[in-house]
């Protein structure tokens, strides 16, 4: 049996069903993050952030101003000053596939507070936090899961933490968040529910 071969050149003829997006849009996954510091989202969740990027997704991690950044560009995440960065991840939670939030901004912050619960609330984003002390609104519906690291995540978030002053032997190969659980994801697969 021979199997057929297309050409699938400029030259073939063949064009695109729709016009090209001239809005600036992204058609990646998208993972917002709102953190305290980058040691902070390095530390709790830098291997997750890194695998995410490496399997294609847009991540964006929102600081406060003056924070180093250094340690998010060793895991291939863009830094961006939270102020700057607010009205992309509190206005339009509905282009956000995930959102991923650190407890000491939420309970610093009003706006955040409202960026997740509209998050949790709007059922198709993706919900994961890090820290104690969530209230019962947020914890009702939200379970703990550890995320999987791949060997390349924990090499590079070992530099990350480095990077980012906090000195470790060896970095776990699990990180533990609160998630969301009726969000669906199609990186589920990197999870392992406790219950």
């Amino acid at each position: 049996m021979v199997t057929p071969t297309f050409d699938i050149s400029e030259s073939s003829g063949v064009r695109s069903i729709g016009p090209a997006r001239t809005d600036g849009e992204c058609l990646r996954y998208r993972l917002d993050v709102i953190a305290a510091s980058a040691a902070d989202a390095v530390n709790a969740a830098g291997g997750w952030l890194y695998d995410r990027a490496m399997a294609g997704w847009e991540v964006t991690v929102l600081l406060p101003p003056g924070c180093d950044s250094r340690p998010l560009r060793i895991l291939g995440v863009k830094a961006m000053d939270l102020e700057a960065g607010f009205d992309r991840t509190g206005s339009a939670t509905h282009k956000t596939h995930s959102l991923a939030v650190s407890a000491k901004v939420f309970a610093a912050d009003d706006r955040i507070r409202e960026t997740v619960l509209k998050a949790l609330n709007h059922g198709l984003t993706e919900v994961a936090l890090w820290g104690e002390g969530w209230p019962l609104a947020v914890n009702r519906g939200m379970g703990w899961v550890q995320h999987v690291l791949s060997s390349a995540a924990r090499t590079f978030k070992g530099h990350a933490l480095a990077a980012a002053g906090i000195y470790c032997g060896t970095v776990d190969p699990t990180e533990a968040m609160l998630y969301d659980m009726a969000a669906c994801s199609p990186a589920d697969l990197d999870r392992v529910w406790l219950g």
